[in-house]
């Protein structure tokens, strides 16, 4: 099996893709699918299985970063030798004073089940990640670090926004479904 074993040191080397932040998720779940038959921890046993469950671990890791707009631009900045400085916060206010509406507005939403609103809220998120990760992609492209490093920052932000858009919508329908178990 070491005989034609990817390599685990570049992310996008082991998934056979061109190190770019355009990443075609098809390809991508593909080759997921491949490299977890290939190196699934129960096809052996003793150490060459411990040896499996590492490497699927790291395939598993690699997926999310790739598949993921923010973790994948921070990982091109580290390839690229601009490590992300996560001790220096965004210092665009503009953007802070909208995140925290866009923050609050959830808050009232989620406590209301107002599952409309959330869905306004994500579509409205969904277009500022677009926005972000264009202003990455040219930014990288460019090698202008410190703007691909404050739509790396922004990134982020907006997509833990939205994994919390998405818990709030699972539970305003576990709410939804556990209040109907009493009527």
């Amino acid at each position: 099996m070491s005989d034609n074993a990817p390599t685990f040191a570049n992310f996008f080397a082991l998934f056979e893709l061109p190190i770019t932040f355009e990443i075609e998720t098809t390809k991508l779940s593909e080759r997921l699918r491949q490299l977890q038959s290939q190196y699934h921890p129960d096809k052996l046993s003793g150490n060459e299985s411990a040896s499996l469950q590492q490497n699927s671990a790291v395939i598993n890791h690699a997926y999310d970063i790739l598949v993921n707009p923010d973790s994948c631009a921070n990982y091109l900045l580290e390839l690229s030798g601009q490590e992300l400085n996560t001790d220096h916060s965004i210092a665009d206010l503009d953007f802070l004073d909208d995140a925290m509406e866009m923050r609050m507005d959830l808050d009232d939403a989620e406590s209301a089940s107002d599952l409309a609103t959330i869905s306004k809220l994500k579509t409205n998120v969904d277009l500022r990640i677009d926005n972000q990760s264009q202003r990455f992609k040219q930014a990288y492209a460019e090698q202008d670090w410190p703007v691909a490093k404050d739509a790396t920052q922004k990134l982020k932000f907006l997509v833990k926004l939205k994994k919390d858009m998405d818990i709030a919508v699972d539970n305003s329908q576990q709410q939804a479904d556990d209040d109907d178990l009493y009527l």
